[in-house]
């Protein structure tokens, strides 16, 4: 499966420096998002774990996530990439994602995410349409929770 983009923006009440310990704080974040569980901090601002639990039409997945940080301008950027395989069903997942801080005229802050991602082996059998529905809703669940707890603007 070719690699699919993914980008969306929101408006918190929170200040940069409330809203950039939120979203830096992997454990936090997966516990955001349905299919993720397990996270594990082993170098803070660096290196962190996750195991990827869902099931994909006939597919039961379970893949250990390996998770870098890098390029951290605290307070403004940071890029992400996550990767991680399922042996048993012979598929693998490849994420790579900015986030970017910016201030608001408020005193909130702008959030935005942008990256790609790509899912190959017996699981991308299953469609790009299969896959980009399941990626939106682990977008939107994470913009969901991000709004409740960082604030709507």
């Amino acid at each position: 499966m070719p690699r699919s983009e993914f980008g969306r923006e929101l408006s918190v009440s929170a200040a940069p420096a409330q809203a950039w310990a939120t979203l830096i704080d992997v454990p936090v974040l997966v516990s955001w998002i349905s299919v993720l569980e397990q996270a594990e901090e082993q170098e803070h601002l660096a290196r962190y774990s996750a195991v990827l639990l869902d099931r994909l039409g006939p597919f039961k997945l379970r893949a250990d996530l390996a998770i870098t940080l890098s390029d951290v301008r605290t307070e403004e950027h940071v890029t992400v990439h996550a990767e991680g395989e399922d042996r048993q069903v012979g598929s693998r997942l490849v994420v790579d994602a900015t986030l970017d801080l910016a201030p608001s005229a408020d005193g909130g802050t702008m959030v935005r995410v942008a990256g790609v991602y790509e899912v190959s082996g017996k699981v991308a059998a299953m469609g790009g349409g299969t896959i980009n529905k399941k990626a939106e809703k682990i977008i939107g669940e994470f913009f969901a929770n991000a709004e409740k707890v960082l604030g709507a603007a």
